[in-house]
């Protein structure tokens, strides 16, 4: 799996018919869908829930771990989104729900020289965005998707939306939020893709943003 990103430069970009008034809405590149597809590397992680934690740690004051319950009794938020993924599907208005991340990294101690976050998640998967990307309004750590709590396959029990950034930013499985000074690139930025993964800037890869065949995620399960 660790050639992915060198498999998806080989086949033609989509040609896509959208609406005037939605073109603004779509990145480069990008097929609109309905469908949800199912992407990820590895097998998809059984909890028990009593033992499940969410560790905080790096650059805080004091490290914690927080329980679902905790996590769950915070104030929740909605938030209604476009999601883009690296192999060409986009999604438009996906709703969502959890605990704004900002509102989350206020009950941590954060050392002002904290700059950049990696999210570590099973299995064995991490990805760094830079703190500042994460103080958004749409930024979660989501428990639910369209009003229900979070399928096994779509990251249950908990997940992260950074829908500004293409979805492999938004981690599924999270188990860690580490607070850095300087960056580090995660599982598939260092095997390819780019670091920052901006849609709208076409991010797909290190180097020269390269075309992803249009069937990559057509093939794939999906919702």
């Amino acid at each position: 799996m660790h050639d992915k990103a060198e498999k998806l430069k080989k086949s033609k970009i989509p040609q896509v018919a959208v609406s005037d008034e939605l073109k603004h809405r779509l990145p480069p590149g990008q097929m609109l869908t309905e469908r949800f597809p199912i992407l990820h590397e590895g097998e998809i992680p059984e909890y028990d829930l009593s033992a499940w934690r969410l560790d905080v740690f790096g650059l805080v004051g004091a490290e914690r771990s927080f329980t679902l319950e905790e996590l769950q009794a915070l104030p929740q938020t909605r938030v209604v989104c476009d999601i883009h993924c690296v192999t060409r599907w986009s999604k438009f208005d996906t709703a969502w729900e959890g605990v704004r991340f900002r509102d989350f990294l206020a009950l941590v101690d954060v050392k002002p020289e904290a700059r950049y976050v990696m999210f570590h998640a099973d299995q064995d998967y991490e990805t760094n965005v830079p703190l500042e990307d994460l103080m958004g309004d749409d930024v979660l750590l989501a428990f639910k998707y369209d009003g229900k709590p979070l399928t096994d396959k779509h990251g249950f029990p908990l997940r992260t939306v950074v829908p500004h950034l293409y979805f492999w930013k938004s981690a599924k499985w999270i188990r860690g939020i580490e607070l850095m000074s300087e960056d580090r690139p995660g599982f598939w930025e260092r095997n390819g893709f780019h670091n920052v993964a901006d849609p709208f800037r076409e991010e797909r890869f290190s180097g020269e943003a390269l075309p992803i065949p249009e069937d990559e995620w057509v093939r794939k399960e999906f919702d």
